[in-house]
């Protein structure tokens, strides 16, 4: 009686002869996609260790997705549909804040067992944070001689480095929209790092004092600062973990670990917009 009640459960038109048929695992590839765990120790919690850096990685290839399809948007004055993309990348940055707390629960001696293992490879090296801080216009040259052993991928990372970010897509849009923004500024070399310029801080401040005149810059505004903010958190709480794991140790990749991580914590993608807040 218990047997039936069991099959009951199930609706009859569920499919379930798949021999000629895509089935789940098949649309997502989850053959390859689970058997790509290759622990190098014999240590349980490596498993732990490879998971969260690969969620992380597929979290910043959608990152990517978004970033790149909002800028070509804001590029042809097309905000409106910009913006959901921007909101849907705050919303993976907060998964991968996230991620952290799961790390954590990993300790010293634990990662001890493992860590040599590693050799000299390190987070440092993620080419897809490097193209995120490229599309958001932090750029810097000498990262890019860490991917020279693979050419495609080298290639994919100089596109990426000699184009426009996000930010000056956004000053275009300042300029389109009739704001003062001098020529220098706006055919800037895009492949050094952006810097304050009063020009911008003005547009931004005109945009922030008339709302209702220049909602959709308004909002684009806004919808940038919340991506600054969680990726501040996001390096934030970096830190605090790999503190937490080997306290100030120099990084895998040769970095100074808790001392670097702390450095990077005061760079300001968007220095205008935070600036702005003070002049109000």
């Amino acid at each position: 009686m218990r047997e039936n009640k069991q099959k009951d459960i199930f609706d009859k038109d569920i499919h379930t002869d798949f021999l000629e048929k895509m089935t789940y695992g098949d649309y997502l590839q989850l053959g390859p996609l689970l058997t790509s765990q290759k622990r190098l120790s014999g240590h349980h919690d490596e498993m732990l260790f490879i998971i969260i850096h690969q969620v992380s990685e597929l979290w910043m290839k959608l990152i990517l997705h978004e970033l790149e399809a909002s800028i070509n948007l804001i590029k042809n004055g097309e905000l409106s549909p910009a913006f959901k993309m921007l909101a849907r990348v705050s919303k993976i940055q907060s998964q991968i804040i996230q991620a952290w707390d799961v790390l954590s629960t990993l300790t010293p001696s634990e990662y001890m067992e493992f860590r040599e293992k590693l050799g000299q490879a390190s987070g440092f090296q993620s080419y897809q944070y490097r193209m995120i801080e490229f599309m958001l216009g932090y750029k810097t040259k000498h990262v890019l001689e860490i991917y020279k052993k693979d050419k495609q991928l080298h290639d994919e990372l100089m596109d990426a480095f000699k184009k426009p970010s996000i930010y000056d897509a956004s000053i275009f849009a300042l300029s389109k929209a009739g704001l003062d923004i001098p020529d220098d500024v706006l055919n800037r070399d895009f492949t050094a790092p952006y810097e304050y310029h009063q020009s911008v801080e003005n547009a931004w401040i005109t945009v922030y004092k008339d709302v209702e005149k220049y909602w959709d810059l308004y909002e684009l505004a806004e919808k940038l600062i919340d991506i600054e903010d969680w990726l501040q958190q996001w390096r934030f709480r970096h830190m605090k973990t790999v503190e937490r794991i080997i306290g100030h140790k120099k990084g895998t990749g040769g970095s100074s670990g808790v001392g670097y991580l702390k450095k990077v914590l005061d760079h300001r993608f968007f220095p205008e917009l935070w600036d702005v807040r003070t002049k109000l």
